[in-house]
């Protein structure tokens, strides 16, 4: 049965694969055709969406009055399983649900409508109407792969379209996979149970790819559930580099025709990659640390703070006579918008792991550094917490360099918290880290007109220990002189595993004995600098596509060229011509897509290397380590700030007290913490917001909700 290739590979391929002779399939002109219907929208929206965030302004929309449309944001669905789910996020897994439902029946009905008994197959009507259902699930698992890298992508992100950043829209990827791996089981088990194909035939369909791919895709679908990837963390993210053999051996099995359908993720996320190593290089290095109780760490990086180039001369042509005149090229320095995060990686401490981290400061404040704040609670950040410590310990008068990589920021694309009349801001634990950069930047607005900012916010910190408020000294000049009397900021801390004490916030912020400081030698003389311009972004997407279609274009023309037919064959039966069509392999038209793809991403890549060793030629020195932040001495705090201790808060109580303070506004509400936390506050403002549905009274205040994920 599975011998010398005959009559039973010849049906299979007529169940599975159309009829096309295989020299037609990678002929110049199916290939074209292919990429440009099935590729080429998703890079085309890519690129049209960079310039459209290009020319969006980062200052914030003009408040609208409300509508029915705001309530789009707001939580709709609540539960510990699924998680917050908006009525925008229920409506799109909606749709796409219709989507693969009537895909589904209407490719089976027709299959069942034409289904015909095949005698070299030897398989009852049964077998082939169960076989018919499982190939069919195997395009719902297609249709799922081909939105399965969209989500996780950083620079070329489609999702900030939408206003969703990286770390909200994992949630997507980790649905699409989750169902891809369900309808590919079905698909090559049901497959298998009919019968097993073990062996890699020359043409048609590969069925040992796929069982390969599929095996590979177990793997890392198993090895990325919780219960593994929180406590195994390591061995998640090894396992989950095997894409790159699930997505090569899914090409030899589903064929060039249907991997088309697929590429435009694997198009954007393998040139997102690359792009961002290229960003990571050179390293810079870590100017210095605020070590804080219970653990966590606050590094302060350099970036590129955009200072003037060295002097141009130019002489006027107008008057050759005049003196030639020297004017100074301004360079834009790194601006990221508050929430954004980085990817760092530390070699020291690993060579391969990149995690992701908060940014706590404004661009708009701070010119030459960055920082953030890292909770040391797992093996990687609990060997960058002793190293810190070990250089604390010594007593060297210089301490050594601690040399980073860093992709990013990762950021939205506009400041749109600021267009609410009032702010809830509602933090638990490390939670507070996002929070730390939007307050820094509300008080940064206030100097520019253009700028309209909420008049008052309402910070609510929910913590275990007392000693956690010192993560506030960021912005404790916010809580101890109100900058001014445009807006207000009050805090409320709760200190859920403490009893009653007599500690107040401003006792703990201005302990200092509780914040040691080390600042650290830099041997770099690199600063963060970003990513490239959304339009060289735009510029770069397209370039590669054309390249890729010229190195696929030509490639077919070298290695399959267009074979004429003899007069027999003209005559000849079905089965015979058939027969006489396998003289190209069909894995030769995989390898020329790989090829193509290798070729035009390597070309971009030596475009994008080349450009950023200009860029890094103009670059200013980054500061040097006597301007690195130091632990400041605070002034008074507003005794109007609450600590309360031993509970936790009553967001009932806390939302009914802002509809009275805050009557006729809009207020945002942003909560970032630990999942039942999220989940609670959700509650409570679809309640609220309902309430305001109904009544429709324009005197009450309409709570919008948004979850923001940290990253520690």
């Amino acid at each position: 049965m599975f011998g010398k290739r005959g009559h039973l590979d010849i049906a299979l391929e007529g169940i599975f694969r159309p009829s096309f002779p295989n020299h037609k399939e990678v002929a110049t002109g199916y290939a074209g055709l292919n990429f440009a219907v099935s590729t080429f929208p998703v890079i085309a929206l890519a690129i049209i969406g960079f310039i459209y965030l290009h020319l969006l302004p980062r200052k914030p929309r003009i408040r609208q009055a409300r509508s029915s449309a705001t309530a789009l944001s707001n939580p709709l669905v609540v539960n510990s399983i699924v998680g917050i789910l908006s009525s925008f996020e229920i409506l799109l897994v909606f749709l796409f649900v219709i989507f693969l439902v009537w895909t589904y029946y209407a490719r089976i009905s027709n299959d069942f409508k034409k289904l015909m008994p095949v005698k070299s197959l030897k398989l009852n009507t049964w077998q082939l109407k169960y076989l018919r259902v499982a190939t069919r699930f195997g395009l719902l698992a297609e249709a799922c792969l081909a939105l399965l890298l969209l989500p996780i992508l950083r620079g070329l992100s489609l999702f900030r379209l939408l206003g969703i950043q990286f770390e909200a829209s994992v949630r997507y990827h980790i649905w699409l996979g989750t169902a891809m791996i369900f309808f590919a089981t079905i698909h090559g088990g049901s497959t298998l149970f009919v019968w097993g194909m073990w062996r890699w035939q020359k043409t048609g369909r590969i069925y040992l790819a796929g069982e390969i791919a599929l095996v590979t895709g177990l793997v890392m679908w198993i090895t990325s559930l919780p219960q593994i990837r929180r406590k195994k963390f390591e061995f998640f993210y090894y396992t989950h580099h095997l894409y790159i053999i699930f997505l090569i051996f899914f090409l030899f099995h589903a064929g060039d025709r249907h991997f088309y359908m697929v590429f435009g993720g694997i198009f954007l996320f393998g040139l997102d990659k690359l792009l961002r190593f290229i960003q990571s290089r050179p390293e810079a290095c870590i100017l210095s640390a605020r070590v804080f109780p219970s653990k966590a760490i606050e590094l302060i990086l350099p970036k590129h703070a955009g200072k003037a180039s060295s002097p141009c001369k130019v002489t006027f042509m107008r008057n050759i006579y005049t003196t030639p005149k020297f004017f100074v090229i301004p360079i834009a320095g790194l601006k990221f918008t508050p929430t954004s995060v980085i990817f760092m990686k530390i070699p020291s401490i690993s060579k391969f792991q990149w995690h992701s981290f908060s940014i706590t400061s404004s661009s708009s404040v701070d010119d030459q550094t960055m920082s953030l704040v890292v909770k040391c609670e797992g093996e990687w950040t609990s060997s960058l917490y002793q190293m810190i410590h070990a250089e604390l310990d010594s007593d060297a008068d210089q301490m050594r360099c601690i040399p980073v990589a860093i992709e990013g920021p990762y950021g939205p694309a506009t400041m749109d918290f600021l267009r609410y009349d009032s702010l809830l801001l509602v933090a638990g634990g490390i939670g507070i880290t996002p929070f730390l950069s939007i307050l820094q930047e509300i008080a940064s607005a206030q100097s520019n007109r253009k700028y309209r900012f909420p008049s008052k916010v309402q910070l609510i910190y929910v913590i275990k220990s007392s000693q956690e408020i010192c993560l506030l000294n960021s912005i404790s000049p916010l809580l101890s002189n109100q900058p001014s009397k445009k807006w207000h900021l009050t805090l409320k801390v709760f200190v859920t595993q403490e009893e009653q004490s007599s500690v107040t916030v401003r006792e703990v912020l201005n302990d200092l004995s509780l914040v040691r400081a080390v600042r650290f030698g830099t041997q770099s003389n690199y600063a963060v600098n970003g990513l490239e311009s959304l339009i060289w972004m735009a510029a770069l997407v397209g370039i590669t596509s054309i390249l890729f279609v010229i190195f696929l274009i030509s490639l077919n023309h070298i290695f399959v060229p267009v074979e004429k037919k003899l007069p027999s064959e003209k005559l000849a039966a079905p089965s015979e011509k058939v027969v006489s069509k396998e003289k190209t392999p069909s894995w030769v038209a995989d390898l020329i897509i790989l090829s193509s793809f290798i070729i035009a991403i390597t070309g971009s890549t030596l475009m994008a290397i080349l450009l950023r060793w200009r860029r890094l030629k103009k670059q200013t020195p980054p500061v040097s380590l006597n301007q690195g932040k130091a632990v400041q001495v605070l002034g008074p705090i507003e005794e109007e700030h609450e600590i309360n201790f031993g509970g936790r808060p009553n967001f009932e109580e806390i939302f009914s007290e802002l509809e009275k303070e805050t009557a006729g506004s809009d207020i945002g509400v942003l909560v970032c913490g630990p999942e039942s936390m999220k989940e609670s506050v959700a509650k409570t403002s679809q309640r609220k917001s309902q309430c305001f549905m109904m009544n429709a009274n324009k005197d009450k205040p309409y709570f919008n909700f948004h979850s923001l994920n940290f990253t520690f």
